[in-house]
């Protein structure tokens, strides 16, 4: 069982390299399968969630090397058209592999997936669009089985904007024949990066970014070269920790617009923010001013994923801020945790009202899940004494190198496997 050891106060100060999107880079390995050949993928961050997605690949029967944030990926022969369960228990995103094996073989058996106990995360919507498209699916002891002789273009609405059953839906309609329409589309920069690698690789697709995509299927897809984006959940976890230690952060490798809402709300805490190209860097005193209200939504609101570190950054602020939950309904099992360090923080259903206290202090606490995990760390950050984070291995799964990023920025973070 791993742990993070933090001896907070330190200001942290210096520049860092924003790691490629683990949120991007986990549909487009599942895309990997629909080229009949190699791809290559340029800036993969070196995460849990990636090495699971790998797993599967090679399971399905994928050639795949790693050198750096390099992936080399052959699909040529594919010889399996099912994912065990225990590679699904892995992560809860392993669904997105059924669009592309359903596409590329005609057939997909998947358990149902693992990953973080956030609440009910249903996969109705996912395979409501595969029905649509032609997918016969049943549904035993825990498997899900879809078989598709043939996948045919069509009109697929979705109930709501799911990042998961739009990019289902991509992967199978590009291997569908004729035309489909996606409506009520997610529109979140991870999903125009999955389109731009179909585009790559030969695909006829468009509108991602939008709530309309339109995909004309039936085409051979040829070996691509594609770089990951960068990921918009990291850089917003590390602002939040500068902006709450104090300090002055200069993030590279970044698109300053996948980050509006998160930038936005810790200006108006407080914060100095300069915005540039493809960079920004933020000054923060480390104690912050109370925001309006801050509402998770579907892109462009405000990410749930950044929801965590953001209010953990305003457990010290002046005065009182309200955070409103409105995509996981058991986002705030960090929150015990920080109460535990002394935050003042009451929640009622979605709810979370935090009122700033003049100090946390370390205490050993536990990490439920990624984002929740992730905000420990912030917290730590700017404690008085030592935190210990157990069960840090949830925080792997979204962040390549943790505590040696914090280190390079002055951070007193050490982390620890238990034997």
């Amino acid at each position: 069982m791993g742990k993070l050891k933090v001896c907070g106060g330190n200001t942290l100060r210096g520049s860092l390299r924003v790691q490629g999107a683990k949120n991007s880079v986990l549909p487009i390995l599942a895309a990997s399968i629909l080229v009949r050949g190699e791809s290559l993928l340029r800036n993969c961050p070196n995460l849990k969630d990636v090495d699971a997605a790998i797993a599967i690949l090679r399971y399905l029967g994928c050639q795949v090397t790693r050198d750096e944030g390099d992936v080399h990926i052959d699909s040529a022969a594919i010889v399996r058209r099912d994912i065990p369960d225990e590679l699904m228990r892995e992560m809860r995103s392993s669904v997105i592999f059924l669009g592309a094996i359903l596409g590329r073989c005609g057939e997909a058996v998947l358990s149902m997936p693992g990953g973080c106990e956030l609440g009910p995360r249903p996969i109705n919507l996912h395979l409501d669009a595969l029905r649509v498209l032609g997918a016969e699916i049943e549904e035993h002891g825990g498997n899900i089985i879809c078989r598709a002789e043939r996948l045919v273009g069509a009109s697929v609405h979705l109930a709501s904007p799911s990042v998961g059953a739009t990019e289902n839906a991509m992967l199978a309609a590009v291997s569908a024949v004729g035309e489909t329409i996606i409506t009520n589309a997610a529109r979140e920069p991870e999903i125009v990066d999955l389109q731009n690698f179909l585009k790559a690789a030969g695909a006829r697709i468009h509108g991602a970014g939008t709530p309309t995509i339109t995909i004309q299927g039936g085409g051979m897809m040829r070996p691509v070269t594609h770089r990951i984006m960068p990921d918009r959940i990291v850089a917003a976890t590390y602002l939040s920790a500068v902006a709450f230690a104090g300090g002055r952060l200069e993030l590279e490798d970044i698109v300053p617009g996948h980050v509006t809402a998160v930038t936005d709300a810790l200006r108006a805490a407080g914060c100095e923010i300069t915005v540039r190209e493809d960079n920004l860097q933020l000054v923060s005193t480390g104690r912050l001013r109370a925001i309006s209200p801050v509402m998770t939504g579907p892109y462009p609101g405000f990410p749930t994923d950044a929801q965590p570190c953001l209010l953990t950054a305003c457990v010290k602020s002046k005065g009182t801020t309200v955070f409103m939950e409105n995509i996981f309904q058991n986002r705030y099992r960090y929150v015990e945790e920080l109460r535990r360090m002394g935050a003042d923080i009451k929640l009622e259903g979605r709810v979370a009202v935090v009122t700033g206290v003049e100090r946390l202090t370390g205490a050993a606490v536990s990490a439920a899940d990624l984002r929740g995990g992730a905000a420990l760390v912030v917290a730590a950050l700017g404690a008085a004494g030592e935190t210990v984070i157990s069960e840090a291995e949830h925080i792997d799964r979204g962040y390549d190198g943790i505590a040696e990023t914090l280190g390079a920025l002055g951070a007193d973070v050490e982390r620890t496997d238990d034997v």
